[in-house]
């Protein structure tokens, strides 16, 4: 471990050096971290390369993800206006803070190629070439692949049956040309390994991955634990519970999800859960249960959680409720029909605390402008510091 003197001095010149690159580039100077990260966890954290940058607390960080670079042509191309200044501004943090990792998100919703790419042996060795090529080019330590989804169309982007057994020969690829790098230079012996990580969801989407065999390929996988009630979906709900709520017996959950990818054969030391740090609100919802499992007329929208402090909770007609089974917060205004599913300090601390007592990997949280302030990450970090507690089922 860097002795702390050092670190703190190397922080000061990485803040003095982030003010230099990223004058005028809509990026935010680096927030002094007071610690290092939680021992033994991974706390994975999305930037999107379209939003302002808003301090980063490095002390309680082990990655950064940078969202999203995406496939053209069969390689990988950072195609957003603003991606060398995010990644230098990242790279910068990085020098500052030995234990952080920077890695590059390849993909999101709505993101296409992904299938032409892992089509055949000559078309994976392209991809994995361009993905080594930018790892090495933009000295980062690894890639996240983010292809949503596998074998489905999804928003409408190409996908195949054989995109299954492809997934796994695509990472496996990746993996191989990563590992034929030479190690990031000056790197901590411990961060020298090119990371390759993976955003999957749960539910339906695991029967087109191989997940034991993905896994293999994998230093950890981002379980995308949200977004679980949605515009496409048919009632409102917690787009993020913890455990399954009283509305529904087969509604998806953080512990369902786990669970799935545990029996699946993916080791808990692998498994990062995700958290939201933005609301999903529902209009003209039917009134029975405070609005909690009922149809609804339109999708109302996404807020973060400033706006969600701001102008929703307790505020505005809106009234915060709690769902003790689903271990999950929810709003309800009787008076506009709107219901809102969010996650907030205290439902963030209990799954920090099941991420601990069940021995996973870590969490993960998209995505950084949506806590400017930096409530919601406190909240994770505190309660992954803390003792796990067996009371969690």
């Amino acid at each position: 471990m860097p002795n702390r003197h050092r670190v703190a001095a190397a922080l000061l010149v990485a803040g003095a050096l982030a003010l230099e690159l990223t004058s005028g580039c809509g990026v935010a100077d680096p927030v002094r971290p007071h610690a290092l990260p939680p021992p033994g966890l991974q706390v994975v954290g999305y930037v999107a390369g379209w939003e302002p940058m808003t301090p980063v607390d490095t002390g309680k960080l082990t990655a950064v993800n940078y969202a999203f670079a995406h496939v053209s042509d069969g390689a990988v191309v950072l195609d957003q206006a603003k991606a060398a200044d995010v990644l230098d501004f990242l790279r910068t943090l990085r020098a500052g803070s030995p234990w952080l990792r920077v890695l590059v998100s390849i993909g999101g919703w709505g993101a296409d190629g992904f299938s032409d790419a892992s089509l055949t042996e000559a078309s994976r060795a392209k991809f994995a070439g361009s993905v080594a090529a930018l790892v090495a080019r933009t000295d980062i330590d690894g890639v996240d692949i983010d292809w949503e989804y596998p074998g489905l169309a999804g928003p409408g982007i190409v996908h195949r049956e054989q995109d299954r057994r492809n997934f796994t020969l695509l990472l496996t690829a990746i993996r191989q040309a990563l590992d034929a790098l030479p190690p990031r230079p000056n790197a901590a012996p411990a961060n020298r390994r090119r990371l390759l990580t993976a955003a999957l969801a749960d539910s339906d989407f695991v029967a087109h991955v191989e997940l034991d065999r993905v896994a293999e390929q994998l230093d950890w996988v981002n379980l995308m634990t949200y977004d679980f009630h949605n515009s496409l979906t048919p009632t409102t709900g917690h787009h993020a519970a913890l455990f399954t709520g009283a509305t529904a017996g087969s509604e998806r959950s953080v512990e369902r999800a786990v669970d799935q990818f545990l029996d699946a054969g993916v080791p808990a030391r692998k498994l990062v859960v995700g958290v939201p740090f933005y609301g999903r609100a529902f209009a003209a919802v039917r009134e029975d249960n405070h609005g909690l499992g009922q149809p609804y007329g339109s999708y109302e929208g996404d807020h973060a959680w400033p706006q969600l402090e701001r102008d929703f909770i307790d505020r505005n007609g809106f009234v915060r409720y709690w769902d003790e089974r689903a271990k999950a917060p929810y709003l309800w205004n009787a008076q506009t029909r709107v219901f809102v599913s969010y996650d907030d300090p205290q439902s963030l601390a209990l799954k920090a605390r099941f991420v601990r007592s069940r021995g996973l990997g870590g969490m993960m949280y998209w995505e950084h402008s949506q806590d400017p302030h930096g409530e919601l990450l406190r909240s994770l970090d505190a309660a992954l510091r803390a003792a796990p507690r067996n009371e969690m089922r």
